[in-house]
């Protein structure tokens, strides 16, 4: 069950990395900032989710 923890983290840091990498190539011109955003709120949305399926997973075990 540790594992499963640990994984939700990762989303975290994967969303800071998404959002800067957006920040840094916001005035590039291309629409790379835009998927990087996209890509940041998505990690984001996947942290919750897991946060949420996990607690429900546990509390059914008890």
């Amino acid at each position: 069950m540790k594992i499963l923890q640990f994984f939700q983290y990762i989303y975290l840091i994967f969303a800071v990395l998404f959002i800067y990498d957006a920040i840094s190539n916001w005035n590039d011109g291309s629409n790379r900032s835009y998927i990087s955003l996209l890509l940041g709120a998505l990690a984001i949305f996947m942290f919750f989710f897991r946060k949420k399926f996990r607690k429900r997973f546990e509390d059914r075990g008890k």
